[in-house]
């Protein structure tokens, strides 16, 4: 971004993972709980830059953040990875089609874009009115994309063996279900002012690092403060569990909002 440019900020639209807290069916103390900070949505980021709203994932509660966080505009989508907590909201767009008279840019890998068609299939035969409409745009890893004057970085993560994307905004980077980075990917980040990452529960998980991979990440990366995103209801109250962090890490939460 350069000097003087427009304001940055990011809102967690959602922290959860992909069944959400609470989950249905389950009587644990975090799902039964009255704290805001313990009921989260699937996994979401939305930027604001000046006139510009852009979408990290667009998962089964798009329709819901929108409303929640009262957004009247998206210009863009980007999306990590093709899981369905992540892809599977964006029939919802439709309103934004509407209002603005076009299709919806969507930025994703070639992979993830061939099971966006496939899931998709009807948008992307004969247009029918109502319908939505998306424009793909495929990209990779270590990618500038821009928008306006906003620079966007794909960074290359590894969800277990299915490479994913994170997101470096200037100084902000965004990233969630990450087991691990390969080396040259983890210098696109090191020294990262501001870090937002996954840490699913306690105990070790073979695609999601839990919350002492996490922590041991947040060490490598050596940022100013750091957020722990797509979270399970097995990691605990956030009243009890506040305090196992340190001073610059905290557990992030739904409408939570950095400002860069």
């Amino acid at each position: 971004m350069e000097k003087g440019a427009s304001r940055l900020k990011l809102t967690l639209l959602g922290t959860g993972t992909s069944q959400g807290v609470p989950v249905i069916g389950c009587g644990c103390a975090v799902c039964c709980s009255t704290d805001p900070r313990d009921n989260r949505l699937r996994s979401s980021a939305l930027i604001e830059y000046g006139d510009l709203n852009i979408l990290i994932d667009a998962g089964p509660d798009f329709r819901q953040q929108m409303l929640r966080a009262k957004v009247q505009h998206l210009e863009a989508i980007l999306l990590t990875h093709e899981h369905n907590d992540h892809v599977i909201g964006m029939d919802d767009i439709r309103p934004f089609n509407f209002n603005s008279d076009r299709a919806m840019a969507v930025y994703a890998l070639p992979r993830v874009a061939a099971e966006v068609q496939k899931r998709f299939e009807y948008v992307f035969t004969e247009h029918i009115p109502g319908l939505p409409r998306i424009e793909l745009h495929l990209i990779e890893k270590d990618q500038h994309l821009h928008f306006e004057d906003l620079e966007i970085r794909t960074i290359g993560v590894m969800h277990g063996k299915l490479p994913i994307l994170g997101y470096r905004i200037g100084d902000l980077c965004y990233l969630t279900d990450v087991k691990s980075l390969l080396p040259e990917d983890l210098d696109q980040i090191k020294g990262v002012k501001y870090l937002i990452v996954n840490a699913l529960h306690h105990a070790p998980h073979p695609t999601h690092m839990n919350l002492e991979e996490a922590l041991a990440f947040v060490e490598a990366v050596q940022p100013e403060q750091a957020w722990l995103t797509h979270l399970s209801h097995q990691m605990g109250l956030m009243s009890d569990i506040a305090s196992l962090l340190p001073d610059h890490v905290s557990f992030a939460y739904d409408g939570l909002t950095i400002s860069t």
